[in-house]
């Protein structure tokens, strides 16, 4: 079924129109359950799947996804869900039975799902980055705050142990007022070869038309796009900043309570109008907040030997640097968080310096315990999720927060496109100076 956006999007509308109180809260006055709908079951989107109905109050009735094989394997688990590959189909279909939406597609379908979900005033749990394009970002902030909705970025690390002790630390004062970040990653969601010029038979059990969604056509080639190397492509995902690079800039982003940054200036090779850069460096300009001087400068480094050598980054002992992480520099010494699932460790004059939790602990900041294996913590972010949506808890990642992490993931993404200039971001007039970047802060979608 093909079905025009735009007239879905004013259906769905009408039908928000109807709605006084969003969904969660009326499950959490009817049932204390929330039923939810699953839009992407395969890869990542399983383990969502799996956390979300690990709860015990979470009910799964739809499960969603354009490869038939996922969809049957995620339908075996959970029979009693209906089960679609077009989501617009289900929204018509049955969205009065369903009261929150998680969305586990790749980047470029985060969106578009999302808002119909929101304007059907559904809460939304959505995975990283939160969008595709820095226009989408900004409106599913205010959909979300216009509706009053529930919504959660798919960043678990952010409901860990580790990261959480870390924000505590900074603004505590350990290392007193922060001047600069060096974040890196070795990953490389990049790809400097040519584009793949031959085309593969599309696999019987993919929508090859409903995967493309809203993105330009193209033919499908294997192994290049679905089901796994999409993120290193223009069209569909964004790159290692937009992979890795979300969950590494999520704690100092959050504990240095930064916003969208003024400028930005990305050294890589030149744009191939097919994928993202092998390497990047990044450099962010912040306005000052009260943890940090005047300016916070950031670098980001990702690709093969990364970071490069600084004295910022040198550690005691001549200790290597973890392959991923994130150095605070204060005024007081510095702050190494690896990433991830290892604890901080506090620099000063060259020495390691072991930390002190009593305060932490004394006053109830800190009352849990490290866990050494992903499983162990990994359904906490999901779990905060499904309470906030039953009343019992608050989302530490909802699109007001997620939404501004995003867009200043996304903007280093730009600054890939113009390699080596800097580039001045106004935020409230939602555009570069520079105008040849603005191009590149929205995109057209095709009709599917």
């Amino acid at each position: 079924m093909k079905k025009n956006r735009r007239n879905f999007i004013k259906s769905a509308s009408a039908l928000a129109s109807l709605s006084i109180l969003p969904t969660s809260i009326w499950a959490s006055d009817k049932k204390k359950r929330l039923r939810t709908a699953h839009i992407g079951v395969g890869g990542m989107g399983a383990q969502d799947l799996n956390d979300i109905a690990s709860h015990k109050s979470v009910d799964v009735v739809a499960l969603c996804d354009v490869d038939s094989k996922a969809l049957n394997d995620a339908g075996k688990l959970y029979p009693k869900a209906k089960l679609y590959k077009d989501y617009r189909v289900m929204f018509e279909e049955i969205a009065d039975l369903f009261d929150a939406v998680i969305v586990s597609t790749p980047d470029h379908s985060h969106a578009p799902p999302s808002m119909l979900a929101m304007e059907l005033n559904k809460s939304v749990y959505c995975q990283k980055p939160l969008t595709h394009h820095v226009s989408e970002a900004r409106a599913m902030r205010k959909l979300a705050a216009k509706n009053n909705l529930i919504t959660q970025m798919g960043i678990q690390v952010h409901s860990f142990y580790d990261y959480k002790l870390a924000t505590l630390l900074i603004q505590s004062g350990i290392i007193g007022k922060v001047s600069r970040v060096r974040a890196w990653s070795q990953r490389s969601w990049g790809n400097d070869g040519p584009e793949p010029k031959d085309i593969d038979q599309v696999p019987i059990n993919l929508d090859w038309d409903l995967w493309l969604g809203t993105a330009p056509e193209r033919p499908y080639k294997e192994k290049i796009y679905h089901p796994g190397m999409w993120r290193r492509i223009l069209d569909f995902g964004c790159g290692t900043l937009g992979d890795m690079g979300v969950h590494i800039f999520d704690t100092p982003y959050n504990a240095l309570e930064l916003d969208v940054p003024t400028t930005i200036k990305n050294i890589c090779r030149k744009p191939n109008g097919f994928s993202f850069p092998e390497k990047n460096i990044v450099t962010y300009e912040f306005p000052g907040t009260k943890y940090t001087t005047d300016k916070l400068e950031w670098i980001w480094q990702d690709g093969a030997g990364a970071p490069n050598n600084h004295k910022d980054l040198k550690l005691p002992n001549k200790d290597k640097l973890p392959i991923q992480g994130a150095m605070f520099i204060g005024e007081k010494g510095r702050l190494l968080l690896p990433h991830f699932m290892e604890i901080p460790k506090h620099i000063v004059d060259g020495k390691y310096v072991d930390l002190d939790l009593s305060e932490f602990e004394k006053s109830g900041q800190i009352t849990d315990q490290p866990v050494r294996d992903y499983a162990g913590e990994s359904y906490l972010h999901y779990h905060q999720f499904v309470d906030a949506c039953l009343g019992k808890d608050k989302c530490s990642a909802p699109f007001s927060y997620s939404a501004r992490l995003t867009e200043t993931i996304l903007l280093g993404v730009i600054a890939g496109r113009l390699p080596g200039k800097k580039l001045h971001w106004d935020s409230k007039l939602e555009k570069f100076k520079e105008e040849k970047a603005n191009k590149f802060l929205d995109f057209p979608y095709r009709e599917f």
